[in-house]
């Protein structure tokens, strides 16, 4: 019971920060969904999560998109994905998480610490960060913070970052989540029928939530909040690794 409690609560918040920063779903509920229901089922509930969060969010920012932007980012990350899917059937999930942990607590620190620089928006930059998004996002379930490193980079401005976040994170969601089941890597974790109505529940109340707290912060704080949510998730995926490997 107290399992179900804690990933209830772990969607919850997970769904409200989703909201109020555009990408916050993962990087806050991966790390104790992973803990609780184990690394494969985990990460498949952070998709599955992620794909509702995403679709619902979506209705309510649909004319802030950025679709060109979206459309780069997209692609690019479903050809991260096919590599991603591959890897987790040689590779051990625990090196996995604390090799990208570390390399997105580096971009990170290096995009902070551009201060008011800020580098010209190029579609080689949307490649990249596209292509590792949907890597990361299949191998460790945070396919954010790769494209926040690329925001932050570029100056683009939160309130777009964060509506364009959403159209994006359900194409790579979906996109996982079909590579996963295509190769065999990966099956629908099995929960009971009233821990997925509850779980879904949560997504939607964090969302109605984070919806009313989206309309009283500024976009600057959200950005803050975006960097540290960012940061959380790099050394919450290191911490979870290493406890992989020592268990």
């Amino acid at each position: 019971m107290w399992t179900t409690v804690l990933v209830i609560a772990a969607v919850l918040v997970g769904s409200s920060m989703q909201r109020i920063t555009g990408m916050g779903f993962a990087l806050v509920a991966a790390p104790f969904l992973v803990l609780l229901l184990g690394p494969v089922d985990g990460v498949i509930v952070v998709n599955v999560c992620g794909v509702l969060t995403a679709s619902i969010i979506l209705t309510r920012v649909f004319r802030q998109v950025d679709w060109r932007r979206y459309i780069v980012l997209a692609l690019c990350a479903v050809v991260g994905i096919v590599p991603g899917s591959y890897v987790l059937q040689f590779v051990s999930v625990a090196w996995l998480e604390i090799s990208i942990g570390v390399l997105v607590a580096a971009g990170l620190t290096i995009s902070v610490n551009l201060g008011r620089v800020v580098v010209r928006d190029r579609l080689g930059f949307r490649v990249m960060a596209g292509m590792t998004s949907g890597f990361m996002n299949t191998t460790a379930g945070v396919g954010g913070p790769a494209v926040s490193i690329y925001a932050i980079a570029t100056g683009w401005p939160q309130r777009s970052f964060a509506a364009t976040m959403q159209p994006y994170f359900l194409t790579i969601g979906l996109a996982s989540l079909a590579s996963k089941f295509a190769l065999g890597s990966a099956d629908l974790p099995q929960l009971p029928v009233l821990v997925w109505v509850l779980i879904g529940c949560a997504c939607i109340v964090g969302l109605i939530i984070g919806d009313r707290l989206a309309s009283v912060v500024e976009p600057h704080v959200a950005r803050r909040l975006l960097v540290i949510v960012a940061y959380l998730g790099s050394f919450a995926t290191i911490v979870r690794g290493i406890i992989e490997l020592l268990v």
